[in-house]
Formats: structure tokens, C-alpha cells, sequence
């Protein structure tokens, strides 16, 4: 089974800093875009940056400037360096994963890990 483990959350005061980790395993075929979400109490899961196999990042303008979405394809692993940490960017962070695993035909699922917790507070 592909899975996908996300590790970094953590307590940080404002202006502060974190780096996300992301790990996919299991029978891979191959690894398309990856990404991260975030999602707070009551509210819904938003996109925060996403990046493809190409390298092609895309942000959140809530982020930009803020955050920085980069992966390592021989680690099959996504991460999110995030610095100048504000109380909004509290919420537990999910890692996105395109994926086509061995023997599906080539057929591509979203694959999505079980969250790490972000928070911001002085």
C-alpha cells in the first residue's frame, strides 16, 4: 500500500521557523506532483504550495515570500521549509502526493497523509 508520512510540526512563536518533511512508500510506481494543505478548526483544507516533477512550484498568496516547497525524487520526499511563521499559519498541515503505484494499470491517485500540527503562538 502507498502511504505517506509527514513529520516537523511543532510549537513556534511568531517569526519563527519549521521545516516540513514528507515521505512516500510503499509499491511506487512513480511520483508526479507533490504538495501541501492546511487546515484549521472549522474551517476548510486549503492548498499552501504545490510542486511538480519538473521542479514547478506554485504558492499560496498568504505564503509567498514566506515558504518554500522543494523535494528530493531519490527520497520520494516533499518539504516545506517555513519561516516568518505568523498565529494564522496555525492549523494541522497535510501532505499531497500524485501517484501511480506498481501494477495500477498507470493509472494516477491523490494519495494524502495523516497530518502534522502547526502552531503559532506567543
Amino acid at each position: 500500500q502507498v502511504q505517506l508520512v509527514e513529520s516537523g510540526g511543532g510549537l513556534v512563536q511568531p517569526g519563527g521557523s519549521l521545516r516540513l518533511s514528507c515521505a512516500a512508500s510503499g509499491s511506487i510506481f512513480s511520483i508526479n506532483a507533490m504538495g501541501w494543505y492546511r487546515q484549521a478548526p472549522g474551517k476548510q483544507r486549503d492548498l499552501v504550495a504545490t510542486i511538480t516533477n519538473g521542479r514547478i512550484t506554485n504558492y499560496a498568496d498568504s505564503v509567498k515570500g514566506r515558504f518554500t516547497i522543494s523535494r528530493d525524487n531519490a527520497k520520494s520526499t516533499v518539504y516545506l521549509q517555513m519561516n516568518s511563521l505568523k498565529p494564522e499559519d496555525t492549523a494541522v498541515y497535510y501532505c499531497n502526493a500524485h501517484i501511480t503505484p506498481i501494477g495500477s494499470g498507470r493509472s494516477t491517485s491523490a494519495y494524502w497523509g495523516q497530518g502534522t500540527q502547526v502552531t503559532v503562538s506567543s
